[in-house]
């Protein structure tokens, strides 16, 4: 199953590498080498997967600022201004995530 987990994160499958950790967690609870390895994966999965969110949340966040500055109406800039806010709480949210998972696999190492 580790084998099968390491080939989905290698081909940048990696939702469903942590989908298989769970599985492979809950299946053999005390194969702690195999768990050991697949707890670096899934810390290099949730990596990857949030700096992706990051790039698109980044790119909307962008659209959404312009859109913003060439709304015509008040109502319009507000609704693009209430979107452009919640696109900056997520994207610093998920900019916390990657520090704390850097942060995690450095104390691992």
């Amino acid at each position: 199953m580790l084998q099968q987990i390491e080939q989905l994160h290698e081909q940048g499958h990696w939702q469903a590498a942590l989908d298989s950790i769970r599985l492979l967690r809950d299946r053999y609870p005390k194969a702690l080498p195999q768990r050991q390895r697949a707890l670096e994966i899934w810390q290099e999965a949730s990596l990857l997967l949030t700096q992706r969110d990051i790039a698109l949340t980044d790119s909307a966040l962008q659209a959404v600022t312009l859109q913003a500055s060439r709304a015509t109406t008040p109502l319009q800039r507000n609704r693009l201004n209430w979107k452009r806010d919640s696109l900056r709480i997520r994207y610093e949210t998920l900019c916390g995530t990657v520090r704390i998972i850097r942060k995690k696999q450095n104390e691992q190492k």
